[in-house]
């Protein structure tokens, strides 16, 4: 059954690189695809490494949220069974992802000011700059 997952992950893992080409416009060379999932929902966030900086890349595919779940759902069901956060990255044309579980960190819990996501940041850019799209047209912004 193992070898079976893995026949079915395999090209999975690799369409989901060909949308994260067309997202970022062709060339996935130096992106990082940080995932957390859990039972019901999905928070994918996709950047590229532009040298000086990190850019983050809005997602404009449905089909990549599709591939991921399609992912997900090879693991068995059950307690601490399928992956919560999927860590992709593409460089010089070949994807490396490596996944964590439950047990290594709890997505459940509410991550005050995306800090998983930002800490899988600095660990992979150190401190190199974050460039964020600018926020919508007619967003505005909360303060106390």
């Amino acid at each position: 059954m193992a070898k079976n997952k893995l026949d079915m992950l395999g090209p999975l893992l690799n369409e989901i690189g060909q949308v994260v080409a067309d997202v970022v416009g062709g060339d996935p060379n130096g992106i990082f695809l940080y995932v957390e999932v859990g039972d019901g929902w999905i928070s994918p966030n996709l950047y590229k490494d532009e040298g000086e900086v990190v850019r983050d890349c809005e997602i404009t595919s449905p089909s990549l949220t599709d591939l991921i779940w399609e992912a997900w759902h090879l693991e068995p069901e059950g307690p601490n069974m399928r992956w919560s956060v999927m860590e992709y990255s593409v460089e010089n044309g070949k994807f490396d992802v490596r996944f964590k579980y439950p047990g290594e960190v709890d997505v459940e819990a509410y991550d005050h000011d995306d800090a998983r996501r930002e800490a899988a940041l600095r660990t992979r850019y150190g401190d190199k700059p974050v460039i964020y799209p600018p926020p919508p047209k007619g967003a505005f912004e909360l303060t106390p």
